[in-house]
């Protein structure tokens, strides 16, 4: 008989205790802790197996392969960020908010392995088969050949790809959805999304199909359900974007077949998504120019450079405590620049709001974009604009000392290729300018950059004013 035992998880991040509390020790929510009931098959003592066991082969290293090792979808933002397309028997656990497009890039993406003849099968927990058709036609692939099926059984999905040949690929919307006969608790709890996620991983890796699984993603922004699941799975991809805009950025959080440092940009169109080749374009196509703190930094996205645009708002604050706003970009690395700026240039922000954003919703996490924050705060200070034709890259070190990045001279080649013709970067990699034709003004120390900022304000100050008639 089946011995049911029950146990209290938190719904948020997977914690288990053995009573219920109001708050959970691990994550500090409030009311996310809920019982759930599993049956576990009691076998008496006498009757387990000793010793017992299935004898398997070992393979080795030098072992080849019959196959080809990915499967190019075509979508070459998607292929980018996956390593080079999709590897068999491989799971890929694809996040984002509702309404993102997350489905939208799901489709096109079957739609694409389709009509290449791979057979490709869209499983929707939440959707009618009538509603991702209707989805389907608005896109222009209404006469791609994917499957579709409206079902949450695992156990029934998995009884369904037994007959016929193998699906190649498998979509998942989503995994929340799904639940499991070995789990008795609701759709949706954490021990359902584990469950589910085991049998789902256990049939890729046996059948050599390429499961995506899609996730809910929470209020702060991560993968609902057990943070297990992310490990069980072979890559993580993160589909980000702003709401109020068109374009999408798909990051790869982890990824065991390829780097977690390449990004994908789309654009959200009428007829879903557009692939977006220069990033870098899009990000600066409503540049203020002229403008008192803003800055363009030179940055690098995986192999991939990127120029986006920093703006910086430095005004006297009415409160006790001035207040630090930040968005796209690290707070303790701004308060990093503000200590820094105040202890070794003599620029005293104590007084002064600071407000950090990130042109176009873009979130940058390399240290490189410290000399393009600090340009865009003192250009906000003095009211100087910075040069329209420059671009900024650098870190910043305690002492004022601004260090050397990678891939300077990949920077420097993006930027000119734009129309920019200066830089303004560490002192070594002032070398690299002569490959790309830029002119490089190498900075040795923030100071240095903080003193060439103040001068070109004093004499934006005493240009005399154009006559008008």
């Amino acid at each position: 008989m089946a011995k049911r035992t029950s146990s209290f998880i938190c719904q948020n991040c997977g914690a288990v205790y053995q009573r219920w509390q109001g708050k959970c020790d691990a994550c500090g929510e409030w009311n996310t802790i809920a019982e759930e009931t599993s049956a576990v098959a009691a076998v008496p003592a006498s009757q387990r197996p000793r010793g017992r066991g299935r004898v398997f082969a070992l393979e080795t290293l030098t072992g080849g392969t019959d196959e080809a090792p990915r499967l190019v979808v075509g979508i070459n933002e998607l292929d980018r960020v996956t390593g080079g397309g999709f590897v068999r028997g491989s799971v890929l656990l694809l996040g984002g908010d509702p309404g993102i497009g997350k489905s939208t890039l799901l489709i096109q993406t079957c739609a694409a392995l389709a009509a290449g003849g791979a057979r490709v099968v869209y499983i929707s927990g939440e959707e009618a088969t009538a509603q991702v058709r209707m989805r389907a036609e608005r896109l222009g692939l209404a006469g791609a050949p994917v499957e579709l099926a409206a079902e949450t059984s695992v156990e029934d999905i998995l009884a369904t790809f037994q007959h016929g040949p193998p699906p190649r690929v498998v979509v998942i919307d989503s995994i929340q959805t799904m639940w499991t006969d070995t789990v008795e608790s609701a759709p949706g709890t954490v021990t359902q999304v584990r469950g589910s996620a085991q049998a789902l991983i256990r049939y890729a890796k046996r059948s050599g199909a390429t499961v995506i699984l899609v996730g809910h993603v929470t209020k702060d922004g991560q993968i609902a359900g057990p943070r297990v699941v992310e490990h069980m799975v072979d890559a993580v991809m993160s589909f980000e974007g702003d709401g109020g805009r068109d374009f999408r950025i798909l990051r790869a959080v982890k990824n065991r077949f390829g780097p977690t440092d390449e990004i994908g940009v789309f654009e959200m169109t009428g007829l879903g998504l557009k692939e977006v080749s220069n990033p870098s374009a899009l990000f600066l196509s409503e540049r203020d120019l002229g403008s008192p703190g803003t800055a363009v930094f030179a940055g690098m996205e995986g192999t991939r450079p990127l120029l986006v645009e920093i703006q910086a708002l430095v005004a006297p604050t009415s409160l006790g405590t001035a207040r630090r706003a930040v968005v796209g970009w690290d707070s303790n690395r701004l308060s990093m620049i503000l200590a820094v700026l105040d202890a070794h240039c003599g620029v005293r922000l104590g007084g002064h709001d600071v407000y950090l954003n990130v042109a176009g919703g873009l979130r940058i996490q390399e240290p490189a974009a410290d000399l393009a924050v600090a340009a865009a705060l003192i250009s906000s200070l003095t009211g100087a604009a910075l040069p329209s034709d420059a671009v900024y890259f650098g870190e910043i070190s305690l002492s004022g000392s601004v260090r050397p990045v990678a891939h300077a001279g990949g920077r420097l080649k993006e930027a000119a290729k734009l129309g920019f013709g200066r830089a303004v970067a560490p002192v070594s990699g002032s070398d690299s300018g002569g490959d790309s034709g830029m002119v490089v003004n190498g900075v040795a120390s923030l100071a240095t950059l903080v003193a060439d900022i103040a001068a070109s304000g004093e004499g934006q100050k005493r240009k005399p004013a154009k006559a008008v008639s």
